[in-house]
């Protein structure tokens, strides 16, 4: 067959890996991206979740892919912190990078009925009784914990001076919080917007540049505490290293397209999820960026092997 003779890309199905199980954030919002994404490919694109080893599993089967185009995958965070915590050598370079969709940054949060109604009050009695207070929101060494622990080092305190209390995810941490079992959460705004909104946990402070869209009051932790830093959850479509420049360009373009949609601009806002767009090479250097401040805090913070 000769190259004007060729089939264009994409000419048959797509694996879409999503390295987190069924049901969570980052298969929902991967589900609905993909779904829109096909009908703009004009093929079939298959979800497949290949949850384990803490995202390690999912990750290496992206990463591993044959570079034709045909299996691509959601990164997450995650890739940014397993290879600094000795989980794999996987990092942001064992990608090409399609396109980011999603980015959430920290946020802290007590319950109603906390005699802390500010974050600089909080750390002022961590200050004041290290290792009184526990705090939780996702396993050890998660994204959450890190945002914690950060917080702590960058506030001049030793990132034990609020223990962590493991959990398994944001929710099961939010539990804990609301039955007195620790004293603080830190994980998305969204992820504690159900319970905020039943009057049983309070937000203190997000680690963002700016206010969190329509919540102007929710100080961001750097203009309540002087604290600048910026962890957050996010979420990107990638392939393996060597994927072509025809198959990067209209995968991005398909990728724009279903996020600047209707239907997954109403699907993000329903959820809480923040739509944050940056297409292969912005979300390269974001990557970039976002591994080596992570794996400062982490080393700063103990969580680096």
């Amino acid at each position: 067959m000769t190259d004007t003779a060729r089939a264009e890309y994409p000419e048959r199905p797509i694996t879409w890996i999503v390295p987190w199980g069924a049901g969570g954030g980052t298969d929902a919002t991967s589900r609905m991206l993909a779904g829109l994404m096909e009908k703009e490919l004009g093929v079939p694109v298959n979800v497949v979740n290949r949850d384990g080893g803490s995202g390690v599993v999912g990750h290496s089967a992206i990463a591993m892919a044959k570079p034709d185009g045909y299996t691509i995958g959601t990164v997450t965070v995650e890739i940014t912190m397993m290879h600094h915590a000795g989980l794999t050598q996987l990092d942001d370079k064992s990608y090409t990078p399609i396109g980011l969709f999603n980015a959430d940054p920290a946020a802290f949060h007590v319950r109603t009925d906390s005699e802390f109604d500010t974050l600089t009050a909080f750390l002022e009695a961590a200050k004041a009784e290290p290792g009184k207070m526990k705090s939780s929101g996702t396993g050890q060494g998660g994204i959450w914990h890190l945002a914690m622990a950060g917080l702590l080092v960058e506030d001049g305190l030793g990132a034990d001076a609020v223990p962590w209390v493991p959990s398994k995810g944001s929710a099961a941490g939010l539990q804990d919080l609301v039955s007195g079992g620790v004293d603080i959460v830190s994980c998305s705004y969204p992820e504690a917007a159900s319970l905020i909104a039943a009057g049983k946990v309070k937000p203190l402070a997000v680690m963002s540049e700016e206010p969190l869209p329509g919540l102007p009051d929710l100080p961001t932790v750097k203009s309540e505490t002087g604290v600048d830093l910026m962890v957050a959850s996010w979420r990107g479509v990638a392939g393996p290293v060597g994927l072509s420049d025809e198959a990067v360009a209209k995968l991005s373009s398909a990728m724009e397209t279903a996020y600047n949609s209707d239907e997954f601009t109403a699907f993000m806002a329903e959820r809480g999820f923040g739509k944050v767009w940056m297409d292969g090479p912005a979300f390269g250097t974001f990557m970039a960026e976002a591994d080596a401040a992570n794996g400062k805090v982490m080393t700063a913070a103990g969580l680096a092997k």
